[in-house]
């Protein structure tokens, strides 16, 4: 999946975003709130969640719990704390009465001109709640904010329904990305 430009390099479906701004306007009877996501901060916190952008918090051992509940293999620890290391953006959602990390996704980049989201995880209890959608909205504003538009990401197709919504689009302009593939040199015919 690609935002504004970048080739991804995958053989999976890939998409290209298109960002149409959302602004989501709330009205008291003292003061009009504009917020550009989905979801506010506010509104974020008045149902219990703690949004998080450091590493410091992040309860690794879990995080890989909500890695392999969603379908991905375990990982070792020490490889996620190296990751995250070399990590551009991220953000991370922690439900308050867990103390533990319930949505997570990360970019990884030059920091100027490309960005690749990695790792976009809702633990499945918590799915359905519009914390992946708020994820994603803050870490594409924050690499926008960077002024980086190439922004890519890798997608399986049973979830490409997810990130169209976010404006990412499939093989823009009939670009197709490609990866590396290591063959068995011992391959028996």
């Amino acid at each position: 999946m690609i935002l504004r430009g970048i080739i991804p390099t995958t053989p999976l479906p890939s998409l290209r975003l298109k960002l149409k701004p959302t602004r989501n306007v709330t009205a008291s009877s003292s003061q009009t709130t504009v917020s550009k996501f989905s979801i506010s901060d506010q509104e974020l916190e008045s149902r219990g969640f703690i949004l998080r952008r450091t590493i410091p918090d992040l309860d690794i051992t879990h995080l890989n719990s909500v890695f392999v509940a969603v379908g991905f293999p375990r990982r070792d620890p020490d490889k996620i704390r190296v990751a995250l290391e070399n990590t551009s953006s991220l953000l991370w959602i922690e439900y308050e009465k867990t103390r533990r990390p319930v949505a997570f996704a990360r970019a990884t980049g030059d920091d100027v001109f490309n960005a690749i989201v990695w790792d976009v995880v809702v633990d499945p209890s918590y799915q359905g709640m519009g914390l992946g959608k708020a994820v994603m909205e803050r870490l594409i504003d924050e690499l926008l904010e960077k002024g980086i538009c190439n922004i890519a990401l890798y997608s399986e197709p049973r979830v490409l329904g997810f990130y169209r919504p976010l404006g990412f689009v499939a093989d823009p302009g009939g670009i197709r990305g490609m990866v590396y593939s290591r063959k068995s040199k011992n391959k028996k015919l």
